[in-house]
């Protein structure tokens, strides 16, 4: 895999992954672009202790343009876009509109409120271009081009992790205007937070107490046991389990798990990337075939924090979508938003059959 890095016209670096090992990559960005927007603020919640980024300046991001105005397609005579080349096959580049970004000013506190303190949001937001083809999905996608993707994840991964700041890599993908996607363009995206996030959290508390009592890890003997019973899982194959779990919170929830422990992408075998592609190639066909429709979705990747809990993570990436039937939503409303308390309409039970049936 050979990776190239240029840099877009008001400084942000873009990443070209390309898998034939002489491709030249040499296209300038001729836009006059705006300067780089204000760093982004994060105010911790004193009820919750967690933190909330504030970052207005998205207000202003692109929203749902046509096709022919897309910013994610490649750059062509008369109209450059984010990508200067006039083709590509993974592209990764610096959110142009972040949450999370470098240099900002000092900590404080919010009107001088002791219990609110605020920062600087640090960090790094990344676009992931899946494919040059707009008019596809991931898929779509050939399980060589997947594998690209998976360089890619594991690339940035890597070293977002390094970069000052940052505490946890977050790579995931939003699809369908359901989700609220505003570019149709497939791709995805990769968070580096300054903090560890809430959920993760949870997880790595919840790991760690399993472990003190039974000596195992807690994702290890959930996929045992799941790969034993059978009832949910939906997908099968030499290093990689996908099932529905069985506290499920979604309509459609599933998750791909890996049968070794590792922490996160970047430390997949090339026999795991390569096992990946076309198994979760199978799982997204299932995923479409269920309503009969493309399925809205987000696709979360669960990993270590890049300094803490790394012995208790166990990487998989979890999928799910807001479409309880082929024209019903799932709204999260006051249990859900209010309390945190899910309330799912099917069983999991019944998910996992129909999706063994696609």
């Amino acid at each position: 895999m050979k990776r190239t890095v240029r840099e877009l016209a008001d400084g942000r670096q873009i990443h070209y992954f390309d898998t034939d090992p002489e491709r030249v990559r040499e296209a300038v960005d001729t836009r006059d672009l705006p300067p780089r927007p204000p760093v982004s603020e994060m105010r911790r919640d004193p009820l919750t202790g967690e933190w909330v980024a504030m970052a207005a300046h998205r207000q202003t991001r692109t929203y749902k343009p046509p096709a022919d105005q897309c910013p994610l397609c490649p750059s062509t005579p008369g109209r450059p876009t984010e990508i200067p080349e006039p083709d590509y096959e993974v592209a990764v580049f610096e959110n142009q509109f972040p949450s999370f970004a470098a240099a900002a000013p000092d900590p404080s506190t919010v009107d001088e409120m002791p219990m609110v303190p605020t920062g600087p949001a640090r960090g790094r937001c990344e676009v992931v271009c899946f494919t040059s083809d707009h008019n596809t999905s991931f898929g779509q996608l050939t399980p060589a081009q997947v594998r690209t993707v998976v360089e890619a994840w594991a690339d940035r991964t890597a070293a977002l992790a390094e970069t000052p700041g940052v505490e946890q890599v977050f790579c995931f993908e939003n699809r369908g205007e359901e989700i609220g996607v505003t570019l149709h363009h497939p791709h995805g995206q990769i968070y580096g937070y300054p903090f560890v996030t809430p959920k993760t959290e949870r997880m790595l508390r919840t790991a760690e107490e399993y472990r003190a009592e039974h000596g195992r890890p807690l994702l290890g003997d959930v996929l045992a046991a799941e790969r034993a019973s059978g009832r949910r899982v939906i997908v099968e194959s030499e290093h990689w389990t996908a099932y529905v779990p069985a506290a499920a919170r979604w309509p459609v929830e599933v998750h791909v798990v890996p049968h070794r422990q590792v922490p996160d992408l970047v430390a997949l075998t090339d026999e795991e990337r390569d096992d990946f592609a076309t198994t979760y190639l199978e799982v997204l066909r299932r995923l479409d075939g269920l309503y009969d429709r493309p399925l809205p979705y987000i696709a979360a990747w669960h990993q270590a924090p890049a300094r803490t809990g790394r012995d208790l993570s166990w990487l998989h990436l979890e999928l799910f979508s807001v479409l309880r039937s082929a024209d019903k939503l799932k709204y999260l409303a006051g249990s859900e938003s209010g309390m945190g308390v899910w309330v799912n309409d099917v069983t999991p039970e019944q998910i996992a059959d129909r999706l063994r049936t696609q």
